[in-house]
């Protein structure tokens, strides 16, 4: 076996693990959506878009790694690469974009904190 068609066969892996995630992300939140609906269980719609969400940004990530594996190990032809970069900047902004959406803040962007409460001097 040659070393470009392993490394073809290791993307298509990666590959296949990132749609099964998606898949796997999706029906989660589709039952946990359905049970919470069922047990009258609070802010169903917000949980539903947080874990799905979650779900396609892991299965985005790994159909990233996917790409950069067989293009660069592959065909690391000028081309394949500009295709890859064209690639990666779209599934970017998406991940950018359901982060965003998940947590209300860009990625660079540090979590909000609840202020601390000061302690009371006389201790009371």
């Amino acid at each position: 076996m040659e070393f470009g068609h392993i490394i073809g066969t290791l993307g298509d892996v990666v590959d296949l693990i990132g749609v099964v995630a998606i898949v796997v992300g999706v029906s989660f939140a589709l039952i946990d959506a359905g049970v919470r609906l069922i047990k009258r269980n609070g802010a169903v719609y917000e949980r539903f878009r947080r874990v799905l969400g979650r779900a396609i940004l892991i299965g985005l990530e790994l159909l990233v790694a996917a790409d950069i594996v067989r293009t660069v190990a592959v065909t690391p032809t000028l081309e394949s690469v500009a295709v890859l970069g064209i690639i990666v900047l779209i599934r970017t902004f998406l991940s950018w974009s359901l982060q965003l959406e998940v947590s209300g803040r860009w990625p660079w962007q540090r979590a909000r904190r609840e202020p601390t409460p000061t302690p009371d001097p006389a201790g009371l």
